[in-house]
Protein backbone atom coordinates (compact mmCIF):
# COMPACT_ATOMS: atom_id res chain seq x y z
CA UNK A 1 0.00 0.00 0.00
CA UNK A 2 2.96 2.52 0.64
CA UNK A 3 4.11 2.13 -2.77
CA UNK A 4 0.61 3.33 -3.67
CA UNK A 5 0.94 6.52 -2.00
CA UNK A 6 4.59 7.20 -2.70
CA UNK A 7 5.88 8.59 -6.33
CA UNK A 8 9.51 8.28 -7.59
CA UNK A 9 10.43 9.49 -10.57
CA UNK A 10 13.83 8.98 -11.98
CA UNK A 11 16.04 11.17 -13.92
CA UNK A 12 19.47 10.63 -15.20
CA UNK A 13 21.82 12.01 -12.20
CA UNK A 14 19.03 12.71 -9.34
CA UNK A 15 15.40 11.09 -8.24
CA UNK A 16 12.59 13.00 -7.16
CA UNK A 17 10.19 11.11 -4.39
CA UNK A 18 6.71 12.62 -3.64
CA UNK A 19 6.12 11.15 -0.05
CA UNK A 20 2.69 10.27 1.66
CA UNK A 21 3.43 12.96 4.80
CA UNK A 22 3.87 15.58 1.03
CA UNK A 23 7.36 15.89 2.09
CA UNK A 24 9.56 16.18 -1.57
CA UNK A 25 12.75 14.21 -1.30
CA UNK A 26 15.66 14.52 -3.73
CA UNK A 27 18.43 11.84 -4.15
CA UNK A 28 21.51 11.31 -5.69
CA UNK A 29 20.21 8.08 -8.37
CA UNK A 30 21.74 4.68 -6.97
CA UNK A 31 22.81 6.59 -3.77
CA UNK A 32 21.56 4.54 -0.99
CA UNK A 33 22.73 6.61 2.13
CA UNK A 34 20.84 9.88 3.14
CA UNK A 35 23.68 11.93 2.97
CA UNK A 36 22.87 11.63 -0.62
CA UNK A 37 19.69 13.05 -0.28
CA UNK A 38 17.30 16.67 0.52
CA UNK A 39 14.23 16.29 1.94
CA UNK A 40 11.89 19.29 1.33
CA UNK A 41 8.63 19.42 3.94
CA UNK A 42 7.12 20.20 -0.22
CA UNK A 43 7.19 20.21 -3.58
CA UNK A 44 6.58 23.95 -3.38
CA UNK A 45 9.43 24.29 -0.50
CA UNK A 46 11.87 22.77 -3.15
CA UNK A 47 10.03 24.96 -5.67
CA UNK A 48 10.69 28.19 -3.31
CA UNK A 49 14.35 27.40 -3.18
CA UNK A 50 14.64 27.17 -6.83
CA UNK A 51 12.32 30.43 -7.18
CA UNK A 52 15.10 32.17 -4.66
CA UNK A 53 18.30 31.43 -6.97
CA UNK A 54 19.50 33.76 -9.56
CA UNK A 55 18.97 33.63 -13.11
CA UNK A 56 22.43 31.66 -13.51
CA UNK A 57 23.47 29.56 -10.18
CA UNK A 58 26.00 27.31 -9.60
CA UNK A 59 26.05 24.73 -6.46
CA UNK A 60 27.66 28.34 -4.10
CA UNK A 61 24.42 29.80 -4.70
CA UNK A 62 22.62 26.77 -3.49
CA UNK A 63 24.94 26.75 -0.59
CA UNK A 64 23.57 30.15 0.55
CA UNK A 65 19.71 28.22 0.98
CA UNK A 66 21.40 25.82 3.63
CA UNK A 67 22.71 23.25 1.80
CA UNK A 68 26.46 22.13 1.82
CA UNK A 69 27.98 19.41 0.54
CA UNK A 70 27.73 17.10 -2.45
CA UNK A 71 23.91 17.69 -2.20
CA UNK A 72 24.22 21.44 -3.47
CA UNK A 73 25.77 19.91 -7.01
CA UNK A 74 22.75 16.62 -6.65
CA UNK A 75 20.28 19.88 -6.79
CA UNK A 76 21.47 21.82 -9.46
CA UNK A 77 21.25 18.25 -10.95
CA UNK A 78 17.65 17.87 -10.10
CA UNK A 79 16.74 21.39 -11.91
CA UNK A 80 18.20 21.08 -14.88
CA UNK A 81 16.83 17.60 -15.23
CA UNK A 82 13.43 18.02 -13.48
CA UNK A 83 10.32 19.34 -15.94
CA UNK A 84 8.69 21.27 -13.64
CA UNK A 85 11.81 23.58 -13.45
CA UNK A 86 11.92 26.08 -16.40
CA UNK A 87 16.11 25.75 -16.82
CA UNK A 88 18.80 24.41 -18.07
CA UNK A 89 22.25 22.74 -18.13
CA UNK A 90 24.80 25.45 -18.80
CA UNK A 91 27.63 24.61 -17.84
CA UNK A 92 29.23 21.21 -16.77
CA UNK A 93 32.24 23.19 -15.25
CA UNK A 94 31.29 24.84 -13.28
CA UNK A 95 27.94 22.98 -13.19
CA UNK A 96 25.87 25.82 -13.97
CA UNK A 97 22.55 25.83 -14.46
CA UNK A 98 20.44 29.51 -16.40
CA UNK A 99 16.57 29.88 -15.81
CA UNK A 100 14.54 30.39 -19.41
CA UNK A 101 14.02 34.25 -19.69
CA UNK A 102 11.00 35.57 -18.55
CA UNK A 103 8.30 34.71 -21.26
CA UNK A 104 10.69 32.19 -22.87
CA UNK A 105 10.79 28.51 -22.28
CA UNK A 106 13.65 27.20 -22.31
CA UNK A 107 15.36 24.56 -24.93
CA UNK A 108 14.53 21.81 -22.50
CA UNK A 109 10.67 22.44 -21.41
CA UNK A 110 10.18 23.74 -25.13
CA UNK A 111 11.10 19.70 -26.26
CA UNK A 112 9.43 18.41 -23.18
CA UNK A 113 5.97 20.17 -24.34
CA UNK A 114 5.99 18.95 -27.91
CA UNK A 115 6.83 15.63 -26.89
CA UNK A 116 3.72 13.43 -28.31
CA UNK A 117 3.89 10.87 -24.91
CA UNK A 118 4.67 13.75 -22.65
CA UNK A 119 8.09 12.23 -21.40
CA UNK A 120 11.08 14.46 -20.59
CA UNK A 121 13.83 13.53 -22.08
CA UNK A 122 16.29 11.74 -19.50
CA UNK A 123 13.27 10.26 -17.65
CA UNK A 124 12.61 6.88 -16.38
CA UNK A 125 10.30 5.00 -15.02
CA UNK A 126 11.09 3.79 -11.31
CA UNK A 127 11.08 0.35 -10.36
CA UNK A 128 8.24 -0.38 -7.92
Amino acid sequence: MSNALTRTTEYVHTTGTHREDDAYVVARRGADSAGHEKVFESFEACRAVYESLPASFTASDIERSGLTGGRRHMLVWHYAEHPAFDCELASRQPLTVEKAADGEESATTASANESTNGDHLGVMPADD
